[in-house]
């Protein structure tokens, strides 16, 4: 099984390479720094599996995920983060990863998840997966009860009360562990969905919903 390690940092990805290089059928195809050298490597060297770090400058995971999955669909990708919030677990799964770990996974958590991922099985963090089965119950539950108006998701709706106590763009991000980028997306999607054509007419909204 020919491995390509991706992370941002000199230890971590030095740390992955050795454990890699110690497991049994597996050959370490090389290591990158960041999405846009990945996606160099993987053209390169042909990979069966990606281990890939989610955060990262010039391009990110997601990203990098999603353009090996499309120019190269024979290859899959696990995801190695540190993340395990809503937003990262559901990019990174729609981008195409086939598996999620958390760093705090071992050597045998990684060479499960490889060898899943090189016979095209999906392994996710128990973490991850009792994320997912929230996020599912949750939805559920707004969707049955009404709890949500005009169709805001938990998340959109969690940004919106945010939005209501005054916090910036740059404090919700740290609040919810999302990118700045994400909370913007999430705010015009809430503009949208709630006709605001600003932050004072979406907290008006908040407070006449009861979603503060």
């Amino acid at each position: 099984m020919k491995v390509l390690i991706v992370d941002d940092q000199t230890l971590i990805r030095d740390g992955l390479v050795t454990i890699c290089e110690r497991l049994a059928d597996v050959e370490v195809a090389g290591a990158a720094g960041d999405g846009e050298e990945a996606l160099r490597l993987v053209e390169e060297h042909q990979p069966d599996v990606v281990l890939m770090d989610l955060r990262m400058p010039r391009m990110d995971g997601i990203e990098a995920t999603r353009r090996i999955r499309e120019q190269h669909p024979h290859v899959h990708v696990v995801v190695l983060t540190t993340f395990s919030d809503e937003e990262s677990v559901t990019a990174a799964l729609g981008a195409g990863a086939i598996g999620y770990l958390t760093k705090d996974a071992g050597r045998d958590d990684i060479r499960r998840a490889l060898e899943a991922a090189s016979r095209g099985q999906a392994l996710l963090d128990p973490a991850v997966h009792a994320r997912i089965v929230q996020i599912a119950q949750q939805q559920a539950a707004g969707s049955s009860d009404g709890a949500l108006p005009d169709g805001l998701t938990v998340r959109e709706a969690e940004v919106l009360a945010h939005i209501a106590r005054g916090l910036s763009n740059h404090e919700i991000a740290t609040a919810l562990y999302l990118s700045e980028a994400t909370v913007k997306t999430h705010i015009n999607r809430i503009f949208a969905k709630t006709q605001s054509r600003d932050r004072a007419q979406a907290v008006a909204y908040a407070h006449q919903h009861g979603l503060t």
